[in-house]
C-alpha cells in the first residue's frame, strides 16, 4: 500500500492574501503534504458571517494564486481542488498548468472537474448548460490537453498528475478510469468504498490497471476517528479543507501525526 500523505485546501475566500500566504507557509512548516486551493471566483459559503449573504465576501482567483505559491514554497505539492474546465481554453489551461509546475520545480497535482458554481458562470459570462455537457465538455478537453502538454517547450519539470474530482458513478468515473492519475472523491466510508469499486469496474471496461489510479478522500477535520477505515478502503490522500481567515492547523497537525504512525 502507497504511503498515506496528508493534504489541505485552503479555501481562498473571508481573507486577506496576507493572511492566506501565512497560512500556506504554516502549511508546509508542519509538514503536509500537499497544499490545495480551489477554482471559483465568489465564496461557497460563510458570507452571512461578514455581512452579507452566503456567496459574498473576499475571494481570490486560483491561478494566479497558484503561481506565487510556487515562488513561496520549497517543496510541498501545490494544485487547485479543482480547476473548472469551463472557464478556461484547454490549450491556454495546459500552458497554465505547465507554468505553474516549472516554476514550483515540478510540484504541481493538476487537479480538474467540470464545474458546478451556477453563480460562477452567471457572473463572468459563462454558459452554465448542463451537468452532462459540462462533463461531456471535460472529456473532450482532457485529450486536448495531454496533447498540448507533450508539444510545450518546455515540458512540465515534474509528473503533472492529472486528479480528477467528482464522484458521478456513471460519466465522471468513467472519465477518471480513462485519464486521471488521482481520483478525488467525498463521502462516508460506505460511499467511498462503493464508488471505489465502480472505478475499478470503469477501469477494466476501459482496458486500466486499476492500481494506476491513486484514490484521494475529502475529510472533515474532527473525523479523524474515520481515518483508518478509509485507508483500509484505498484512500492514500486525505484533504481537509480549512476557512479563512484564521486557517486553525490545529485538526491537521493530528492528521500529520496519524499519518507519520500508519507511514512508520
Amino acid at each position: 500500500m502507497s504511503d498515506v500523505r496528508i493534504a489541505v485546501q485552503l479555501h481562498p475566500q473571508h481573507a486577506d492574501y496576507a493572511d492566506i500566504r501565512r497560512a500556506a507557509s504554516a502549511v508546509e512548516e508542519i509538514g503536509a503534504d500537499v497544499l490545495y486551493n480551489w477554482d471559483h471566483f465568489y465564496p461557497l459559503y460563510g458570507g452571512e458571517a461578514h455581512g452579507g449573504d452566503a456567496n459574498e465576501g473576499k475571494h481570490f482567483e486560483c491561478w494566479t494564486m497558484l503561481a506565487a505559491w510556487a515562488e513561496s514554497t520549497e517543496k510541498i505539492k501545490i494544485g487547485p481542488l479543482v480547476t473548472c474546465n469551463s472557464y478556461r481554453n484547454p490549450q491556454l489551461l495546459a500552458d497554465m498548468a505547465r507554468t505553474v509546475d516549472v516554476i514550483s520545480g515540478g510540484r504541481l497535482i493538476f487537479g480538474i472537474g467540470s464545474g458546478w458554481f451556477e453563480k460562477d458562470y452567471d457572473e463572468y459570462g459563462y454558459e452554465f448548460g448542463t451537468a452532462r455537457g459540462r462533463l461531456d465538455y471535460l472529456a473532450e478537453s482532457l485529450p486536448v490537453i495531454k496533447d498540448r502538454l507533450a508539444k510545450l517547450d518546455p515540458q512540465p519539470a515534474g509528473d503533472l498528475p492529472i486528479l480528477i474530482g467528482g464522484g458521478g458513478e456513471k460519466v465522471t468515473l468513467r472519465i477518471v478510469a480513462e485519464h486521471a492519475d488521482i481520483w478525488h472523491g467525498f463521502g462516508d466510508v460506505e460511499t467511498f468504498t462503493r464508488k471505489t469499486g465502480i472505478l475499478d469496474d470503469h477501469c477494466a471496461a476501459v482496458g486500466r490497471d486499476p492500481s494506476e489510479i491513486e484514490r484521494s478522500i475529502g475529510v472533515n477535520p474532527d473525523s479523524i476517528d474515520q481515518a483508518d477505515a478509509y485507508r483500509a478502503a484505498g484512500a492514500v490522500e486525505f484533504t481537509i479543507g480549512l476557512n479563512g481567515p484564521d486557517y486553525d492547523l490545529g485538526a491537521v497537525k493530528e492528521w500529520i501525526a496519524w499519518r507519520d504512525s500508519v507511514n512508520g
